[in-house]
């Protein structure tokens, strides 16, 4: 393949097709990593308006460091994954402190930020430095997988080095734009079903298209089924005050506002959950409660990583209002709720929840 050939047509085909998103307005260095970080397992239209709301309310990485963690997940909520959002708020507090807000033009240094990995890394290089640096997520895979008719598995982490090394040898000194080119690619035209060959400007150097195996390529093979769970979630009242615990620092919704919740095995009977959470409230609250309701206020499913959750909501009432130091609690009325960053999962539990019910 003649790169420079390659090079020409790919980044004309960017400058002229290229999509009008808010993080691309300029080449800062915060911005690019806010959207990166933004763009983890999120679709890019989802993630315009969470962006739009941040950088309003962030506009430089020294607000967003000086930021407390509430109004981040609050901000946050909806996107998942809030670890991200806690190496978020980690990463911009070191930057400042260390780099003086201004992110560091050196790859090993920036490796070393927190949340920041090797594709996160070469993102913010190449786009916001133009360093000779790749950046590759699972657009670029696919896309050189099939450029070269590569038959590695992608799912492997031993692939990455490989395209990695490929992406060296096809950066211009246009890095910023060739990056955001292949991924651009991927997204749009080289998509994982139904590629759009037609329309692709690199069609006639893509081996997988000249040997019709694009439908074959990339090779990824399947992950280990999730695990399903069934989670009893309490939703327990004292008169028009409803309780609202932190979850701690560790597992899953770690740090985020919500209602207790005990992760079961798939199956579990309705029996089970109310005494799993009666139990709950007395380990932790060493509270009496009385079940409000025989019956669940609502069932949804959320599906994790790595799990599948199936998740009731019970709704428990107690004549004591009880404060304890740990988990962290508030009291709150129904119409506040909303002022907390809440997982997603009790998000649509809540809206899946009886009409009416929750608010006795």
């Amino acid at each position: 393949m003649q790169i420079e050939s390659f090079q020409n047509a790919l980044l004309a085909w960017y400058f002229a097709n290229e999509r009008n998103l808010p993080w691309r307005y300029n080449h800062d260095p915060y911005r690019i990593w806010l959207s990166e970080v933004m763009l983890q397992q999120t679709q890019v239209v989802t993630v315009i308006d969470y962006f739009n709301r941040f950088t309003s309310a962030y506009p430089t990485i020294f607000s967003l460091a000086n930021a407390s963690e509430d109004e981040v997940f609050k901000l946050w909520e909806g996107l998942g994954y809030y670890s991200r959002a806690r190496n978020l708020m980690k990463c911009a507090k070191f930057v400042v402190s260390e780099y003086q807000g201004v992110f560091p033009n050196d790859l090993n240094l920036m490796l070393k930020l927190p949340g920041i990995g090797p594709y996160t890394a070469g993102a913010i290089l190449s786009i916001a430095y133009n360093a000779p640096v790749p950046a590759v997520d699972g657009n670029v895979l696919r896309v050189i997988s099939r450029l070269y008719e590569s038959y590695e598995d992608i799912s492997n982490p031993k692939t990455r080095p490989l395209i990695e090394k490929i992406i060296y040898e096809l950066l211009p000194e246009d890095r910023r734009h060739f990056n955001q080119a292949i991924m651009e690619l991927g997204a749009t035209i080289c998509t994982p079903r139904n590629p759009n060959c037609n329309l692709c400007p690199v069609s006639t150097k893509c081996k997988s298209f000249q040997n019709q195996t694009v439908s074959l390529v990339p090779v990824k093979l399947k992950k280990q089924k999730k695990t399903e769970h069934g989670v009893p979630v309490g939703y327990l009242t004292f008169n028009d005050q409803i309780l609202l615990i932190k979850r701690d620092g560790v597992g899953l919704l770690s740090g985020l506002w919500g209602f207790p919740a005990i992760e079961l095995e798939q199956g579990s009977t309705p029996d089970l959950e109310q005494q799993a959470l009666i139990d709950w409230f007395s380990e932790y609250l060493d509270i009496s409660v009385t079940l409000a309701a025989p019956l669940p206020l609502g069932h949804v499913k959320h599906v994790f990583t790595h799990k599948i959750w199936h998740l009731s909501l019970w709704h428990f009432k107690t004549e004591t209002q009880v404060f304890v130091d740990l988990p962290q609690m508030k009291w709150v009325t129904r119409k506040d709720i909303k002022d907390f960053a809440l997982p997603t999962a009790f998000v649509k539990l809540i809206q899946k929840s009886e009409k009416g019910q929750l608010s006795k």
